[in-house]
């Protein structure tokens, strides 16, 4: 070799070695979730699911005490609509009770009866005191007793001067007391009639408060979402019951049925108040509006002598009123009554004029008075026990109606807390 010969390259450095490629492990989607969607991380689902299992269980709770409070609202307001009811129909049949009296005492001129007048008396004062508390308790009625109220005061100074007329033995009194009659069946009985019919909707409309078919559909819902949350967390963790969801369900599931039982019982007890005491209490009152108005009729047609086909008209008119609606137990006073009508009319018929106004005056034990004040009585007696009955009904149980809704709300809450737990141990078995 030559001195000049290049000498040899070094040898290259040997190429690093390729890092080793990382092996893959691939988790299948959950089942239900098609090949090549994004599958969302299992924390992010596990938050999700519990939001919306604490939503269920606290919407659930809210939504079934409204409901609950709705019915407890419903029956506290029947209550107060059934006795202003009773106040209406109290003020319409002590008018017309005002009035008979007042007719009663023209039979005899110049006479006046201290005992009559006296009652005439506490009827109108009964009648402008009830008006006055009626316009209290319900202030959709106001207008119309104001109306009333005014049509009653004109009634009384007519009245008055009638009677002023009647103890001078002056013919005019029975055409001021006639008047007066007539006005009021003109004037106040008709605001009377449609603040009956009012009362009476608004009444039988709060007795359907209940919603037991409502309370049972939002636990019905309730229960399948906390069914579907347990069956997606079972696709995830293959567990077929979360503890938590299950509490929550069964907690779902025991206020349903207590809160719907109590709101179907409580609905059941509405319709038989409803066709039963209160319908007795409209049906007496009614009978005792008609058959002071029929005994107003009865004085105003021997006041108003051959005048008979006038005022017998409408008396028999208001008997059929009386016998289609008075309770048993008071429609022998009233058959007592009309047998001795009967008597006075024929008496009247046939110019025994004395003798007729002998019998209406009659206040003795078998007399028209005395048997037909033991109508009026009876029926007093009837209506207030029966508005009584659906009063107390309906308010008894309303402080444990109340403390149910509330606990409802708490049960709810429970509820929310047991599926919080309930995905919360999942949660932590996934960490």
């Amino acid at each position: 070799m030559t001195q000049g010969t290049a000498a040899a390259a070094p040898a290259p450095p040997p190429a690093a070695p390729a890092p080793a490629q990382q092996s893959v492990v691939q988790y299948p989607a959950p089942s239900g979730v098609p090949a090549g969607h994004a599958v969302e991380d299992t924390p992010t689902l596990l938050n999700r699911l519990q939001l919306a299992g604490m939503a269920i269980a606290i919407v659930f709770g809210l939504l079934s005490a409204m409901l609950q409070f709705f019915g407890w609202q419903a029956d506290g307001n029947a209550a107060g609509d059934t006795e202003q009811l009773i106040r209406v129909q109290e003020i319409q049949s002590s008018l017309l009770h005002a009035d008979a009296l007042a007719t009663n005492a023209f039979l005899e001129p110049g006479k006046i009866n201290a005992e009559q007048s006296a009652d005439y008396t506490d009827a109108l004062d009964t009648v402008l005191t009830e008006i006055a508390a009626a316009a209290k308790a319900q202030p959709a009625d106001q207008k119309a007793l104001a109306a009333l109220a005014v049509d009653v005061n004109d009634y009384a100074t007519g009245v008055a001067l009638a009677r002023a007329y009647n103890e001078e033995q002056k013919p005019v009194g029975a055409e001021y007391l006639s008047e007066a009659s007539a006005s009021l069946h003109a004037n106040a009985l008709p605001i009377l009639d449609n603040l009956t019919t009012a009362n009476s909707d608004r009444a039988q409309g709060s007795m359907a408060g209940q919603h037991p078919i409502w309370l049972a559909l939002v636990g019905i819902l309730a229960l399948v979402g906390l069914w579907w949350l347990n069956r997606r967390l079972a696709q995830l963790f293959r567990r077929r019951v979360n503890v938590g969801l299950a509490v929550a369900a069964v907690i779902v599931l025991l206020v349903t049925v207590v809160s719907g039982i109590a709101a179907w019982r409580g609905d059941n007890q509405n319709d038989s108040l409803r066709g039963d005491q209160l319908a007795n209490a409209i049906d007496q009152s009614a009978a005792r509006t008609a058959a002071n108005d029929a005994k107003a009729n009865e004085s105003l047609r021997l006041i108003n002598r051959g005048s008979g086909d006038k005022y017998e008209g409408p008396w028999a008119d208001d008997a059929k009123v009386v016998e289609a609606k008075a309770d048993p137990d008071s429609l022998s006073d009233w058959e007592a009554y009309t047998r001795v009508h009967k008597k006075m009319m024929d008496l009247e018929e046939t110019d025994f004029h004395r003798q007729a106004v002998a019998i209406a005056t009659d206040s003795t034990k078998d007399g028209a008075t005395a048997l037909f004040q033991k109508f009026d009585a009876a029926s007093v007696s009837i209506i207030d026990k029966a508005g009584d009955d659906v009063q107390d009904q309906l308010r008894s149980g309303r402080s444990l109606a109340f403390a149910g809704l509330v606990l409802t709300v708490l049960l709810g809450i429970v509820a929310a807390m047991s599926v919080s737990r309930g995905l919360g141990a999942r949660r932590r078995e996934y960490a």
